[in-house]
């Protein structure tokens, strides 16, 4: 294997000047440029990367934490952080923490150990001192669920806003008994979607019914669950916003076991506007999430973090819309 001596030898220049080659540095001669690059074709020579990189003190890598990689959601937003990093130079490492503290800490110590630069949450587990103090000494950028108090930048949604915005369109449909499939975690979109549930309702001048109001886990078969759960205690919603479209797509299933239509008998609202959403039949009404974007801008922050361009947390919001499909118009 060819070394950095070896093609300072073919170029006939010193192995500092094939260094500044190798670095992009522009204090070399065209002539002694074209030489090295000629011997490193000539030799098949691969640069140190990661010596290199030890010494300018980057690894020119970026942590991703999600909580899980089975959740349709994030492919979109996975792919705008890794199509921004490598426009970077940048490698992203993804980690799946099961929505386990613990495995979070295990892959913040590749941090701690200088072997990436920064890193993403998707969903921490971490408390917001925990995180804080995370960020008060490494680059940290929240996406999608963030930790209200803690002292780290993030990018989201007006989740409120957006459940609003989902009600509000089930009423001018018509609905007065409308349920909700949540989730009972300690996420603050799930909070949030929560609060704006109730508030379409209160303005409307309609009761929260608590007993209209089940939980699942985000996926398809705690959404076949949770509606199957108004069947049996005989207190059937006209319709039902589900905080997530994999349980929304869930409760579809449900509906139709019971031989009713759906939204003839039951009109069924999502939330997020994953690929299924719209391929499913009938088409789901939605909240669309700017998945890609959400990605693309989170990891531009985490580099104009790790650059030092910016110091104090950021908050960004990105927007929503309200997708209307034939689960809802009857």
């Amino acid at each position: 294997m060819a070394t950095i001596q070896d093609v300072a030898k073919e170029a006939g220049v010193s192995v500092a000047t094939v260094s500044r080659v190798i670095n992009g540095s522009s204090k070399v001669s065209p002539k002694a440029r074209k030489a090295v690059l000629d011997a490193i074709r000539q030799l098949n020579y691969q640069p140190n990367l990661l010596g290199r990189n030890l010494r300018l003190m980057q690894t020119k890598m970026a942590l991703v934490l999600l909580p899980t990689i089975s959740n349709p959601f994030y492919s979109m937003i996975v792919k705008g952080m890794e199509d921004v990093a490598h426009k970077n130079g940048y490698n992203v490492m993804l980690c799946n923490t099961n929505s386990d503290v613990s495995r979070e800490k295990v892959y913040l110590e590749l941090m701690k150990n200088r072997l990436a630069d920064g890193v993403i949450f998707l969903a921490s587990e971490m408390s917001e001192e925990e995180l804080s103090q995370i960020a008060m000494r490494f680059p940290v950028v929240q996406c999608c669920e963030y930790k209200e108090e803690a002292r780290a930048s993030h990018v989201s949604i007006d989740n409120k806003a957006a459940a609003y915005m989902a009600v509000k369109h089930l009423i001018k449909q018509g609905h007065r008994k409308i349920g909700l499939i949540s989730c009972e975690n300690s996420f603050i979109s799930t909070k949030q979607r929560e609060e704006g549930y109730k508030i379409a309702l209160e303005e409307e001048g309609i009761l929260v019914d608590l007993s209209l109001i089940k939980h699942g886990d985000y996926g398809f078969r705690s959404g076949i669950r949770a509606m199957n759960q108004f069947f049996i205690e005989n207190n059937v919603p006209t319709a039902v916003f589900c905080i997530s479209d994999s349980m929304a797509i869930g409760a579809i299933k449900s509906i139709w076991a019971k031989g009713l239509k759906v939204p003839k008998d039951i009109a069924v609202m999502g939330f997020d506007d994953i690929n299924f959403a719209s391929m499913y039949s009938p088409g789901l009404t939605t909240i669309a999430q700017p998945q890609y974007d959400l990605g693309c801008v989170s990891m531009e922050l985490l580099l104009k973090v790790i650059g030092g361009e910016i110091i104090e947390p950021q908050t960004i919001y990105l927007e929503h819309e309200l997708i209307i499909r034939e689960s809802t118009l009857g």
